[in-house]
């Protein structure tokens, strides 16, 4: 048992209080004794002063000892019961106090605990009441979080300050992924991931429409992100007051279609270059012919070659043009990759709305998809299938499709009657039919716009025959993240209060602390002394925004210490130096970590020892930690100032944070960051409620004093 300030405090008055006494008593004495009578009592003294001074030594430890006894049953216990209870109340409500104090504190303590119990009764009533009420956002949630995932487009959206809220997979993919320490992530800056001018420049003219009161602000802009070309629409949304509530960004890769765009370009100055001058001289000849009818039939066969000569060289030159450049023919910007089996859904849906037929649908790879305009497809089908079956009386269609020799193959089969290619030739140039319906496009126009083909087959054994489209395949819409599989469809996003500000002004000091976003933080090193050259072999973090543990926005990285690890720290980690060899160095990971951390307050258990490692490899890395930084260790000392173990493990139990994968610096990171989400209403207790004011505290902690 760790003896407290307090008992100190409380033995040295004793013992000045027992002084003070005993010098009155002599005092008085000397006032009230007779003088003869004093000479006596003084002569008594001094013969037994040797007695006297062991008696008074073995009463000031009986006393001592007894108010140590006293201490432990009342002041310290009570004292112990009030940390335990404000734990059962904040952090840890099946935590049952107990006290060893006492017979009437632990009574007390059973009280506590009775009426605990009987809170808690009251509030898992009430979670039972509001689970109908919860279940029903929960629902609207699932499908606002579906549809976002399943948009083509990213989506991100921020706060007014910039402050990410949510982002889909589809925003994730193109600004980078967040598990390998890119700048995306919930609480971050959207300054951070964009160009800072060009939102700035967007954020103007949208409260430049406010003021000129436009009904449905919104801007755009093209910028970078990485090696990516991003096209960027801003719109703004509203509170319930009519205030700027926060930001919608929707992004767009278009740096495939700025290349096609380009091939385009190219193809018209290739073309407007190689044709001019054959164009010009067959003019010419063709010009002279005209003029003079009468000319000599040598003079006319050399002008004629001209023309003939002129027309070979243009042609070569269309058609090396149109070679070189037969991609960019087939790009349109009304294109759009599409996945070949929801083609044939609607399809299907279409053939039996409009004609009234059936139409089977087989299985299709689901990876295959096509880049088309869906529409104008569908309406090339229908319409064929509309041929088939008022001409010939077809009732029943089936659907397939397949990938061959770097196209997609479609597949409009029936049964039965053969439908001959000079039939086909006739519909392909003709407008295209389907019901009462008319398109003033043919079949063909559709077809050279996709830079497609459309021909007859037939299995005469098995009297099947078949329309073949053949089509450009199309590059699939990566919107998948490498995350835990409970959480891969769904977009990241705050509780559905999803546009409450989490960002207020003023000093970072006086913030308070359920306001900040933090990077909870473990290192796993060589050995315990980083000032001899120990290094650091794992880093692991997660993010804290908003007041929740974001374990999907995590950073855990290996890292080649070049050095042995000792056997004491193998034992803990488990880390054997051979394993690391392919990391890279900390030189390395250090810059990314410091970009995955920026913009938040650092948290960590025993943080000096990590914060030491990572200032010791600053310079090599060209960073530098410059956040304020929280320690758990410090925090739990503030507010258990009586309890004498502030170990993860320890807090963690009293808190009631179940503790997994302790010992890897991620798992440590996870444990740490629940044990501070519980402190923090502990704190605010105690009145510990910004960030300063948690600094202060916790610098004023014994604590503190470790060094490394």
């Amino acid at each position: 048992m760790r003896f407290t300030r307090e008992f100190w405090i409380w033995l040295a008055l004793f013992w000045l209080g027992t002084l003070a006494i005993i010098a009155a008593s002599f005092l008085l004495i000397a006032i009230v004794v007779e003088s003869s009578d004093r000479a006596a009592l003084a002569r008594m003294l001094d013969e037994n002063a040797v007695v006297l001074a062991y008696g008074a030594a073995i009463l000031l430890v009986g006393c001592g000892a007894f108010l140590h006894w006293v201490f432990l049953r009342y002041p310290l216990a009570v004292r112990q019961l009030a940390d335990s209870t404000r734990v059962l109340l904040a952090a840890n409500p099946d935590r049952q106090v107990a006290s060893s104090g006492a017979p009437e504190v632990v009574e007390l303590a059973a009280v506590i605990n009775q009426l605990s119990g009987r809170i808690r009764q009251s509030e898992r009533e009430f979670e039972t009441r509001s689970r109908d009420a919860r279940a029903h956002v929960e629902e609207e949630r699932d499908r606002f979080a579906a549809l976002m995932s399943e948009l083509s487009q990213g989506v991100l959206v921020s706060n007014p300050d910039g402050r990410v809220l949510l982002y889909n997979p589809r925003a994730a993919t193109l600004l980078g992924d967040t598990r390998s320490a890119s700048p995306l992530g919930l609480g971050r800056s959207v300054f951070a991931l964009l160009d800072r001018d060009q939102v700035a420049h967007a954020l103007d003219k949208i409260h430049q429409q406010f003021a000129r009161d436009v009904e449905r602000p919104q801007t755009g802009f093209v910028t970078s992100a990485g090696d990516t070309l991003l096209r960027v629409q801003v719109a703004p949304f509203l509170s319930g007051a009519g205030d700027l509530a926060g930001l919608v960004f929707t992004l767009d890769d278009i740096g495939a279609l700025v290349g096609r765009e380009d091939q385009r370009l190219k193809l018209l100055q290739a073309l407007a270059t190689g044709v001019r001058a054959p164009v010009a001289n067959a003019r010419a000849a063709a010009e002279s012919l005209a003029a003079f009818p009468d000319m000599e039939p040598d003079e006319r066969a050399r002008f004629v070659g001209i023309v003939a000569a002129e027309a070979r060289v243009l042609t070569e030159r269309l058609n090396a043009a149109l070679a070189d450049y037969a991609d960019a023919l087939k790009g349109s910007l009304t294109l759009e990759d599409m996945r070949v089996a929801d083609l044939l859904s609607v399809t299907q849906r279409r053939l039996a709305g409009v004609t009234g037929v059936g139409a089977d649908v087989d299985e299709i790879d689901r990876d295959l998809w096509v880049r088309v305009d869906s529409f104008a497809i569908v309406q090339a089908i229908v319409s064929l299938a509309t041929r088939v079956a008022g001409d010939y009386g077809i009732r029943n269609f089936r659907l397939r499709a397949s990938e061959s020799r770097g196209f997609a193959t479609i597949d409009l089969l029936w049964l039965g009657t053969v439908v001959g290619a000079d039939a086909l030739m006739l519909w392909e140039n003709e407008p295209m039919r389907f019901g009462k319906e008319e398109s003033p496009l043919t079949l063909k126009d559709v077809l050279d716009r996709h830079g497609g083909e459309v021909w007859t087959q037939s299995d005469r054994p098995r009297h099947t025959e078949w329309f073949r489209f053949l089509l450009p395949l199309g590059e699939p819409v990566t919107t998948a993240l490498t995350r835990p599989a409970s959480i891969a469809h769904r977009p990241e996003y705050y509780d559905f209060d999803l546009f409450e500000r989490i960002e207020t002004r003023g000093e970072l000091a006086d913030r308070r602390l359920a306001e900040l976003s933090y990077t909870v933080f473990d290192t796993e090193t060589t050995g315990l002394e980083p000032s001899a050259g120990d290094e650091i072999v794992s880093i692991g973090a997660v993010r804290i925004v908003n007041g929740r543990l974001l374990k999907q926005e995590v950073f855990e990285q290996m890292v080649n210490p070049r050095r042995a690890i000792g056997s004491e720290a193998r034992r803990v980690h488990g880390i054997d130096a051979l394993a690391l060899e392919a990391e890279p160095g900390i030189e390395v990971v250090l810059p990314r970590f410091h970009r995955f951390c920026e913009d938040t307050v650092l948290v960590a258990h025993n943080a000096a020892f990590d914060m030491r490692f990572l200032e010791l490899k600053e310079p090599a890395a060209g960073v530098r930690f410059a956040q304020p930084v929280l320690d758990t260790l410090l925090l739990s000392a503030v507010v258990h100032a009586s309890m004498d173990n502030h170990d993860l493990d320890t807090i963690a139990a009293r808190l009631g944070v179940r503790v997994i994968g302790r010992h890897t610096a991620l798992g440590d990171a996870l444990v740490t960051g629940e044990v501070f989400l519980r402190l923090v209403p502990l704190l605010a207790e105690r009145g510990i409620e910004t960030l300063g004011q948690a600094l202060e505290a916790s610098r004023a902690t014994y604590l503190a004093r470790l060094q490394y």
